[in-house]
């Protein structure tokens, strides 16, 4: 998923092996051994129900179920207004925070056809925020709209590869596409593909799909969806709950937020308090603050602020004016990896790719933002904490620009050779632009810096298939606990690119020797296989330079003190998680 420090810029839900190392770096979410907020632990007279706060810095770019790819948003949505077929539960315990468990289905699916064919059959009595119940239908029509791969753009594409619908020879996509518009034959075979059998749902792939239910837990896209309630591309902001909350007014407000209230429709007896707790009475979503705020508010701890949490990490600048609050914080090493992207529509020789990354200065590159701290140096695209990770597929370092600048002079082309590097602009983003920027002309580039501070729209941005950037920043997580997750959905072209959208592959990477170890991949029929094709597609990544990976996040943040059972957790990405998490009833 896409990572949102804006994934981050996020998207994913986290591996079960991941999840270790999230439980070695903090994953109780506090630095006292309780694991509760406020002044290392609640006190046994503390009374919750009180109003949560949540801070964000960056706006969200869509709070559509099929739209959404945030970590951190699908995290905080699944656990109070999305309820899906699995979810994952709250547990400090890492593989069962990461194991899926029944949601609105009676259990977690049953596989046929060597996990080619899976179904599920739904709860009796659950409901949306207006008391209608929640139909097979609904899901089918939730899955369709992924297929609209020109209205309903930004989120998870798997469907398109996976589901069993035949491809057009043309476009190299299913010939369904999306509820919208269609031909005959295209809804003919996504009928075939996705049937309902009363309050049985099941789904037939076109290749094994043995983790079907962590995708389903991990992500948005086969949430039920009521077809009276879509109005297409208007609907990005709404939000129709089947959770414990709802969102006041229905639409989100992109520059503001939002409040959460109790969905009064809602029937706890439906669903499991190991999944939602809902322990506050309300919660308040404030968007546009800059980390440095937030980090100030929470640290002077005064009102609503008590109460406050937040997905920001605290800023470098603020590391010695939270050691008044140190009790209050927490250190997380984050599933996500941030890296550059090559656009290959622009650099289309690979010795100005190499001299690229020969010049990359990693090490400068961490320190600028913040040093062990906030980050630790990334060598491979693949967090080191999932199955396929390889050390050492990049060199990492301080870079060599003598050598860079011998590789851009065997390349024949004019220097200073220019590129232009987009990012979301904030004051950490821009010092680390500045420091490769100066490895980068070293070795003979002229650098322009297109720092976007209107990162709201960051990623909306790069998917244009237009995009005029040499280099471009974006972050990802695994979206469950495979490769298969990473490189897959990130540089395959044919589920990404379209005529409206370059999708993941945000530098219009296209191959088909890497697409071929994909496709094997996705067939193998054991884990080995599968991870041995994964890495061998990394490393024809490698061999092209489709990517330069730079730094793991590490997540530094801090909460009120009168937060109740503060808690991070696999399953959450290492952000807070909501499931658990309590405010004083003092607190409005």
């Amino acid at each position: 998923m896409a990572s949102n420090r804006k994934k981050a810029l996020a998207a994913v839900a986290v591996a079960a092996s991941l999840s270790v190392a999230l439980a070695a770096c903090g994953g109780s979410g506090s630095n006292n051994s309780s694991g509760n907020g406020g002044n290392g632990g609640s006190s046994s007279s503390a009374k919750g129900g009180g109003t949560l706060t949540y801070y964000i810095r960056s706006a969200y770019e869509h709070t559509d179920p099929q739209r959404s790819y945030l970590g951190v948003e699908m995290t905080n949505f699944s656990r109070t207004v999305y309820r899906s077929l699995v979810a994952f539960p709250i547990s400090s315990d890492p593989t069962t925070s990461t194991t899926p468990v029944p949601d609105l289905a009676t259990n977690t699916g049953t596989a046929t056809d060597n996990a080619r064919t899976w179904s599920f059959t739904l709860k009796d009595g659950i409901k949306w925020q207006d008391g209608k119940p929640i139909t097979c239908e609904d899901f089918k029509y939730g899955a369709s709209r992924v297929f609209a791969t020109d209205v309903i753009t930004g989120g998870p594409n798997y469907l398109l590869s996976y589901l069993d619908i035949p491809t057009d020879k043309k476009t190299g996509l299913p010939i369904y596409t999306g509820p919208y518009k269609h031909t005959d034959a295209g809804q003919a075979a996504f009928d075939k593909a996705i049937t309902c059998n009363g309050n049985t749902i099941t789904y037939h792939f076109n290749k094994p799909w043995p983790d079907f239910p962590l995708a389903i837990a991990s992500l948005h896209m086969m949430d039920p969806y009521r077809q009276d309630k879509d109005q297409g591309d208007k609907s990005n902001y709404q939000i129709f709950s089947n959770g414990p909350y709802e969102l006041q007014g229905g639409m989100w407000n992109k520059e503001t937020g939002g409040t959460f209230v109790r969905n009064p429709n809602y029937d706890p007896s439906t669903d499991s308090t190991d999944i939602r707790k809902a322990l506050p009475n309300k919660i308040v979503f404030k968007v546009g603050e800059q980390s440095e705020t937030i980090t100030d508010q929470l640290v002077a701890d005064s009102g609503p602020n008590q109460g406050g949490v937040t997905q920001q990490a605290i800023p470098s600048s603020k590391f010695s004016e939270v050691q008044s609050a140190a009790n209050r914080t927490v250190s997380v090493k984050s599933p996500y990896v941030d890296y550059l992207v090559l656009n290959f529509k622009r650099l289309t020789n690979l010795k100005v790719r190499q001299a690229l990354a020969t010049a990359t200065d990693d090490t400068g590159w961490v320190a600028a933002g913040g040093g062990s701290k906030s980050y630790v140096p990334a060598t491979d695209i693949v967090n080191p904490a999932v199955k396929g990770y390889q050390a050492n597929l990049f060199p990492g370092g301080s870079g060599d620009p003598a050598k860079a600048k011998q590789l851009l002079q065997s390349a024949g082309v004019p220097m200073p050779y220019p590129i232009t590097y987009t990012y979301p602009s904030t004051p950490t983003a821009d010092a680390q632009a500045r420091v490769i920027a100066a490895g980068w002309e070293k070795a003979g580039f002229k650098v322009t810096l297109d720092g976007i501070a209107n990162s709201d729209t960051y990623y909306s941005n790069i998917q244009q298939p237009d995009q005029k950037a040499d280099v471009i920043w974006a972050g990802w997580g695994a979206d469950w606990p495979s490769a298969i997750t990473v490189t897959a959905p990130l540089f395959d072209s044919r589920p990404n690119l379209t005529s409206k959208s370059n999708g993941q592959d945000y530098g219009a990477y296209k191959s088909d020797e890497f697409n071929k170890l994909v496709d094997q991949a996705q067939n193998s029929s054991s884990l080995d296989d599968q991870t041995k094709y994964l890495q061998q597609a990394d490393q024809v990544l490698a061999k092209d330079v489709a990517y330069i990976p730079m730094d793991i996040p590490i997540f530094y943040m801090i909460h009120g003190s009168k937060v109740l059972n503060y808690t991070t957790t696999a399953a959450s990405n290492g952000y807070p998680d909501l499931g658990p998490i309590d405010v004083d009833s003092s607190v409005k």
